[in-house]
């Protein structure tokens, strides 16, 4: 059986790629950006996704949406974090910060089943818990059991250390006074960057771009080539830096930063302490949106946006669309799909008990 979800603030789809691998159906998801609703329709069997500020998708809209599809079980999403963000400004009055009171709004417009809401773990503590103990409030209020957690991705398969909390209701009409149960996460065997990444070609030594270096050396990177089209990579353009950006990549050592050269290479450029290589034996460091601080773990340069979109962990038959730099920016947008799919399969558990 398949479950219905709402995907809210989706970006290109992550999170919604990550439930549809377990067999959840997409109705509708929304976003304002017109470039991330491309690739949302793109790549998601349903093309349910619609470019529209959610502030203008009104009440009324949301019951047409109830009678078209019958009912909806959950909704999942992660309201823009730039006011949340541990890098950002941290402004708790930053008027992006107020956007989960429209999420708010959806799942007391839909009573689902369950909802979903993520953001960066820095909501957590911003303006002392407010944000947190409200988002708590106000879902408890509407009648749902709230369970929070901080998650790294790399202990749910993804190559990348990236932390994010998620909030997890349940309707107590459903599911009573049961909480929501997180799954645990493995510690110990982790994908490394070398793991995701090694039979990408190499371009540094013009290899093809669209072409893979051989056959898959592991069961990540099986995963990732599931039903690839045309067995041709896409969104694998390199990134063309200044022999003298070249000369100083080339002398930070794998998994070293910037700081491990002699000063002079830093501060007469005013590189900064993020320009790092990647460890090839770890796990990345978090995919951000900019892809100009972090470099690839042997080659001397910044990741593709498909090696970017290989350590967030889309499959490789995901095409991105619009330009590079927006390509980038929907990556690192992005929830990863293999962590949205360890949560979508837990729900799915608890669904099985109350769904006859």
């Amino acid at each position: 059986m398949s479950y219905k979800i709402i995907d809210l603030f989706c970006g290109a789809g992550g999170f919604s790629c990550g439930f549809e691998q377990e067999n959840f159906e997409s109705i509708l998801a929304i976003d304002k950006w017109e470039d991330a609703i491309k690739t949302y329709n793109e790549n998601h069997k349903n093309k349910c996704g619609q470019n529209i500020d959610i502030n203008n998708f009104t009440n009324e809209m949301i019951q047409d949406l109830i009678k078209k599809n019958g009912e909806i079980d959950g909704i999942i999403g992660g309201p823009p974090c730039q006011g949340f963000s541990m890098v950002g400004t941290r402004d708790h009055k930053d008027e992006r910060n107020n956007l989960y009171l429209q999420y708010v709004r959806f799942v007391e417009q839909i009573k689902p089943k369950f909802f979903i809401l993520e953001n960066v773990k820095g909501l957590l503590n911003l303006h002392k818990g407010f944000f947190k103990k409200d988002i708590i409030k106000r879902f408890s209020d509407l009648g749902y059991n709230v369970e929070f957690k901080i998650l790294k991705a790399s202990e749910y398969g993804v190559p990348q250390s990236r932390e994010r909390v998620f909030f997890v209701g349940l309707n107590k009409n459903i599911f009573d006074r049961t909480f929501f149960e997180f799954p645990e996460g493995d510690k110990i065997n982790f994908v490394s960057t070398k793991e995701a990444l090694s039979d990408l070609p190499s371009l540094d030594n013009n290899e093809e771009e669209t072409k893979y270096k051989f056959d898959p050396k592991n069961e990540y990177q099986k995963f990732m080539r599931q039903e690839t089209r045309d067995n041709s990579i896409k969104n694998n353009e390199k990134t063309i830096h200044q022999e003298k950006t070249i000369k100083i990549i080339s002398m930070v050592p794998d998994g070293g930063s910037i700081k491990d050269l002699d000063e002079k290479y830093y501060k007469v450029r005013n590189y900064n302490a993020a320009f790092k290589r990647m460890n090839s034996q770890l796990p990345s460091t978090t995919i951000d949106c900019g892809h100009r601080n972090y470099f690839h773990y042997e080659e001397n340069r910044v990741p593709t946006v498909r090696e970017s979109a290989r350590i967030q962990s889309f499959p490789d038959n995901f095409i991105f669309l619009g330009s590079k730099t927006s390509q980038y920016t929907q990556v690192g947008n992005a929830v990863p799909p293999l962590l949205g799919r360890a949560i979508a399969k837990k729900i799915n558990n608890y669904l099985e008990r109350v769904v006859k």
